[in-house]
């Protein structure tokens, strides 16, 4: 039950999701402009996505969860390796895309605190993430969740428009 008063399901994501999963993207991408993609990047097919979904399912240190109510998709998160080598074992990534109907009600919360027990669980030591600098809600969701700025990436994206944003660099050691 979220800060709205409603039920959502959070569950991981099936192949079966790929489809309503590629559709949040575009949606996420045209409400705002924190995230990687511009809303016409989002071009995966529904069979590009369902061999996505499988491989994170597959793998012992990916997770992807996502939120649902009503039947539809209303959010994605998900834990995954920064990379594949020995020397990187250590470090997992988080990444998070909420609907803007429920921005604020407390399920990026939930999901990101799923993702962090999840990654202790399976030996990550350190959890990482990227966010524009100007995302001042996010921010400080992560820094109340334990996460420490290390670094800014100026001109991280640039925009259609031609401006550039900033990002932050956040890690929490687990």
């Amino acid at each position: 039950t979220a800060k709205d008063g409603k039920n959502y399901c959070l569950r991981r994501a099936e192949t079966a999701d790929a489809a309503a999963l590629l559709a949040l993207l575009r949606s996420t991408a045209e409400q705002t402009r924190f995230l990687l993609r511009e809303p016409d990047e989002v071009t995966m097919t529904v069979e590009q996505e369902e061999g996505f979904i499988q491989s994170r399912v597959e793998s012992s240190g990916d997770l992807m969860l996502l939120i649902e109510y009503e039947g539809n998709v209303l959010g994605l998160c998900s834990l995954s390796s920064v990379g594949p080598f020995r020397r990187y074992a250590h470090r997992c990534s988080l990444s998070i895309a909420l609907h803007e109907d429920v921005w604020g009600v407390g399920l990026g919360r939930r999901m990101m605190e799923i993702l962090l027990q999840t990654a202790k669980e399976v030996g990550y030591e350190q959890a990482e993430l990227e966010v524009i600098s100007d995302n001042q809600k996010a921010i400080a969701l992560y820094r109340n969740l334990g996460f420490e700025k290390y670094g800014t990436f100026p001109n991280n994206m640039k925009y259609s428009d031609g401006t550039y944003a900033s990002a932050d660099w956040m890690m929490k050691k687990l």
